[in-house]
């Protein structure tokens, strides 16, 4: 059986938790996929996993905030693939040890360093993505394929519209995370015309190694435990793997400028 990703040219950004089970998910559901992590061990040991599992897999070591590697990385897909169908944008990370903290107590330079990391490498992932699916013909569009030339999830978070200052006081992160949802909105209504979608997937506190300070701390489990019902806790990568895989496949075709969230009911249980 062809699976849901099946022949879809995919880049996934981050090569641990989320990224890792978002590309084992795809690469399982008939995807090629090209790793990009500014670790190199990460992103090859990853690459090497998904090849010896039976998949296409590539990988590139990328600071994907500097606009020459946003563009490499992109440009490594379509070298290895000869297109790009989808785009997982997940990497980033906490900024808590650049200074991230309460509006009051942010130093410019944390500020500007937080953003860099989670927002600036979205914005230039996806403006390298769009050029090269603008520039591509609709996929399958004369063999009953899907007739776009692609869709890009972006990574949000939980914490951008549903804060809880008393554990995560992180105010550049949410700062970031609300503009990845912002960007989201205005590339899927400037892109839809084209047959590229734009969507978001905005997890709640997830098992990943991002996450090991709040898995530590009691206080914080305890709450993940009460606000994140469905799941008793923390969310599963692999539970954010499944949405991305559907909202990157076919079964997708007429989404875009939506925020998915992934979160164990947090975002509605008070």
């Amino acid at each position: 059986m062809r699976g849901r990703a099946a022949d879809l040219a995919c880049l996934v950004t981050g090569s641990t938790g989320i990224g890792a089970a978002v590309a084992e998910r795809l690469v399982a559901e008939g995807a090629s996929v090209l790793v990009a992590s500014r670790t190199a061990d990460h992103a090859r040991g990853l690459a090497r996993r998904l090849a010896d599992a039976g998949g296409r897999a590539e990988w590139t070591a990328a600071n994907l905030a500097a606009e020459a590697d946003a563009e490499h990385a992109v440009a490594a897909v379509v070298d290895a693939f000869g297109r790009l169908d989808g785009v997982f944008s997940v990497a980033g990370g906490s900024g808590r040890g650049f200074g991230d903290g309460p509006v009051d107590r942010l130093a410019a330079d944390a500020f500007d360093r937080t953003i860099e990391l989670n927002l600036r490498s979205q914005v230039l992932v996806a403006g390298a993505a769009v050029r090269a699916m603008l520039g591509q013909h609709p996929r399958g569009s004369l063999r009953g394929g899907s007739g776009l030339r692609g869709s890009l999830v972006l990574v949000s978070s939980v914490l951008a519209t549903h804060p809880v200052p008393e554990l995560f006081g992180t105010h550049a992160y949410a700062a970031a995370k609300g503009g990845i949802e912002a960007l989201a909105g205005v590339m899927a209504a400037t892109y839809a015309r084209d047959g590229i979608r734009v969507n978001v997937i905005a997890p709640g506190l997830t098992e990943t190694p991002m996450s090991a300070r709040a898995a530590a701390d009691p206080e914080t489990v305890a709450f993940a435990a009460v606000k994140q019902p469905l799941v008793e806790g923390f969310v599963s990568p692999a539970d954010v793997a499944d949405a991305a895989v559907f909202q990157l496949s076919d079964e997708a075709r007429a989404i875009t400028g939506q925020v998915l969230a992934v979160d164990g009911g947090w975002s509605v249980v008070p």
